[in-house]
């Protein structure tokens, strides 16, 4: 058994519907995930749900539920809208699994024997909204509280605290020699920044139990359950641990019952996070991982937001993108593309029905699959499906496009990945309105030349269905399906020029993105 690569998620908070950006998160890692194993390497891929919480107990006493039964039908609505989005996931956590619950009282168990946790009294503001604590540095200059805190409560409680402070400088000398630890660069130095100009407070680590029953208990101390985000961030731990990693199980020694190791994952080598959660994972993560003794993860890769039209998503305004209502009009494919094309890992992005549209109709539509069905169009009229001899005057560039695509995947930059496959697709359409096969099927004594057009066009074809496999794994396969090729896009190795053979019969054209024009201005 090898160490896999490990991907991950943020886990989501079952507070509400799913939305673009969940979305967005999701698909990224699966091309990342997708491209992995397309190249040969042996991929773990986790997403799940976060399920504990104030803002959970309080939705489902609204309901008249118990909290159990109301996350139970949010996971039913969040797993299918996994399976919408055409996710390789290897595993689904919920943090109300006893798997999970085992873990963490197990890391908390550990760092309480080992002196890291102290108890002791607040007196001071607490945000409902976002389970968090605040300080009077929170208030605005007049006095008021930002509405993103929702309601602002002042309390006095007793809670447990993780010591934060001791753990600052080392943390401050990993990142610094670990460049790769926090990307994109910038938000490499944002950490950095707040670590060098300010002193790290401790973590409240605990909610009473008398003020939030719905939570993992304490287990050294049952008037308490654990604060969220510590419960949240152990899920990417807990899943390699159920199943018997031992880099996971070894550092929790006897907290933690020895088990079968079916699994090896740990340390996780990409989390993928939006920006608002970097501090949680940059900061808090790693920090609880040093005190447990257990590897760092490799990157904490952290991506923007969304808006659409150029405003903040928002379901009060309306102002909201439905990523299964665009599923069902346009294909699930159409969505991973354009997600995945409009916006890096990094920046915000800017959603317009416009945008998607004209992508839509540019490149998947005019681009590759008029590729697609001129090439096996003119194949089927010109040599009744025949695949004629071998030609390898794309060749060069096909090769060159395939290195340029695989590098990107793997850096992992899936943007660039479909530019630099797009450049094939351009290239291969040019190729036909510079040979003219048209042209050249009238004149009898241009056979051999027709031949190498259209072998040309139709291997391009075929290669191209394996770049575009991580994003478009449906298109891809419905591109092998017409070509009556029997590997699979999945396969890296399909790449290599001169797979289709002479004499290979392929089958009829089928529009892969049926053109959906729009409707004239009035």
């Amino acid at each position: 058994m090898s160490k896999r690569f490990y991907i991950t998620t943020a886990i989501d908070y079952v507070n509400g519907a799913p939305h673009l950006g969940h979305a967005y998160e999701k698909v990224v890692a699966d091309v990342i995930a997708r491209a992995r194993r397309s190249v040969g390497e042996p991929v773990f891929f986790l997403t799940g749900l976060d399920e504990h919480g104030q803002k959970v107990q309080l939705a489902a006493q609204a309901l008249g539920q118990s909290p159990q039964a109301y996350c139970d039908g949010l996971a039913d609505q969040w797993g299918d809208f996994v399976r919408r989005l055409s996710l390789t996931n290897d595993d689904f956590v919920r943090t109300t699994q006893p798997r999970h619950r085992e873990v963490v009282q197990a890391i908390l168990s550990k760092l309480h024997a080992e002196g890291h946790f102290y108890k002791a009294s607040y007196q001071g503001y607490y945000s409902v909204k976002e389970e968090t604590f605040l300080t009077e540095k929170d208030r605005n200059p007049d006095g008021t509280w930002d509405p993103k805190w929702g309601q602002v409560n002042e309390l006095v409680e007793e809670n447990w605290y993780f010591r934060m402070g001791v753990h600052q400088d080392w943390l401050v000398a990993h990142i610094e020699a670990n460049p790769s630890f926090i990307q994109p660069d910038y938000r490499r130095n944002e950490v950095l920044g707040f670590l060098r100009s300010q002193k790290l407070e401790d973590l409240c680590i605990t909610r009473p139990e008398a003020r939030l029953s719905w939570g993992i208990p304490l287990p050294f101390d049952p008037g308490f359950v654990t604060y969220v985000w510590f419960d949240a961030l152990v899920n990417y731990f807990s899943v390699p641990a159920s199943l018997g990693d031992p880099a996971a199980t070894g550092p929790l020694g006897a907290h933690y019952p020895a088990r079968d190791a079916r699994l090896e994952a740990w340390p996780a080598d990409i989390h993928l996070v939006g920006k608002d959660i970097l501090k949680f994972h940059a900061v808090y993560w790693p920090i609880m991982l040093k005190a447990v003794g257990a590897p760092l993860p490799k990157t904490v890769l952290v991506h923007g937001w969304w808006q659409k039209n150029g405003e903040k998503l928002s379901k009060t305004t309306g102002n909201v993108v439905d990523p299964i209502a665009v599923i069902e009009e346009w294909g699930v494919d159409a969505f991973r593309y354009y997600v995945t094309r409009e916006l890096g890992i990094g920046p915000d992005g800017n959603w317009t029905d416009d945008g998607f549209k004209s992508r839509y109709n540019a490149e998947l539509a005019n681009g590759l699959g008029n590729l697609l069905n001129r090439a096996v169009n003119m194949l089927n009229k010109y040599r009744d499906g025949v695949v004629p001899k071998a030609s390898s005057f794309l060749a060069a560039e096909a090769a060159q496009a395939v290195a340029k695509t695989r590098a990107a995947y793997l850096e992992p930059a899936p943007q660039d990945a479909l530019v630099a496959t797009w450049e094939l697709v351009n290239r291969a359409n040019l190729y036909v309105e510079q040979t003219k096969p048209f042209s050249l099927a009238k004149d009898p004594t241009k056979a051999v030349e027709l031949d190498e057009v259209l072998y040309n066009l139709v291997e391009t074809c075929r290669i191209l269905a394996v770049l575009i496999w991580p994003v478009m794994p449906g298109t891809s396969e419905k591109i092998f399906a017409q070509l009556k090729v029997c590997a699979e896009p999945s396969d890296w190795n399909q790449s290599a020029w001169g797979g289709l053979q002479e004499s290979h019969q392929v089958g009829a054209p089928v529009p892969l993105f049926p053109r959906k024009d729009l409707p004239p201005k009035k």
